[in-house]
């Protein structure tokens, strides 16, 4: 069986010392505050983060630079018969971009893909990925099946900051003027790789009955399905507790964002995701 390095991001969530254990390397978005600048999930905790973002008034991510995928190519290179490298979506991020130029650079062959999210659907395919490869799949079987998942997936969002969302261009300045007006709520949902406002509702109360409303849509399909919160821990017991009663056999997380999806979105935002089956 071939040797295959995986390649991603720290959008992908994924504990460091499985990486290790399966021959994966992460490599991390900075996450700005000003003039300093922190390798996400790697030099900012999670307290430091949030204190920070509640205390800056000019906060941003970025990809990582160039030289430190080509670094990484060129160490893979020889050790690895194969690499997949698969990161945040690309309609968010020139992270995938970056990483196939610095394995061209580096002269290194790679299979590509585009996870078109990030966060808990990352780390699934990736984790799913894993699965396959054992079975003995190639790189390009595991892309189709992997591309197969991101058709399943499900991943919607209630932001807490429309403004932060409006700096990042996620949001129109006409949605966020109309939405401070009437006190809307928007509920958004990841679409091609893109965050899209699925409606607008009045009430959070509403909001969230909506988002767990597309879930019970999906139920007949559905084992697994994550909560994902930017330090809204109460919220996310809550919406858990609520799946629970609803749909009592579906096994539920709670996962918390990683700081780059609350530097866009806010502290509080809360967001679910899961990804359907044709066998559940």
């Amino acid at each position: 069986m071939k040797k295959i390095a995986w390649v991603t991001d720290s959008t992908s969530t994924l504990d460091s010392a499985f990486a290790e254990q399966n021959h994966i390397y992460i490599v991390p978005l900075r996450i700005v505050f000003g003039e300093e600048c922190y390798r996400e999930t790697e030099e900012i905790s999670s307290d430091m983060f949030y204190a920070k973002l509640e205390a800056s008034s000019r906060s941003s991510s970025s990809q990582p630079p160039i030289g430190e995928f080509i670094e990484l190519y060129e160490s893979l290179q020889g050790e690895y018969d194969e690499i997949i490298t698969i990161h945040c979506s690309t309609a968010l991020s020139g992270t995938l971009h970056t990483s196939m130029q610095a394995a061209e650079i580096a002269g290194v062959k790679v299979t590509a893909i585009d996870s078109r999210a990030g966060a808990y659907p990352l780390r699934e395919m990736i984790m799913q990925g894993l699965e396959w490869q054992k079975q003995g799949c190639s790189p390009s079987e595991i892309k189709a099946n992997i591309e197969q998942m991101i058709d399943n997936m499900s991943f919607y969002l209630i932001p807490a900051s429309l403004q932060n969302l409006h700096r990042s261009g996620r949001v129109t300045g006409t949605q966020l003027i109309i939405s401070q007006l009437l006190k809307i709520h928007l509920l958004l949902r990841f679409e091609e790789g893109k965050v899209v406002v699925n409606e607008k509702i009045r009430t959070f109360r509403r909001t969230k009955e909506r988002m767990l409303d597309m879930l019970k849509k999906d139920m007949e399909k559905v084992k697994h399905v994550c909560i994902m919160h930017a330090n809204n821990h109460e919220e996310a017991h809550t919406i858990k507790q609520q799946i629970t009663e609803l749909l009592p056999r579906l096994k539920t997380e709670i996962m918390p964002f990683i700081p780059v999806v609350s530097i866009h979105a806010g502290a509080g935002t809360i967001g679910l995701c899961w990804i359907r089956s044709d066998k559940a």
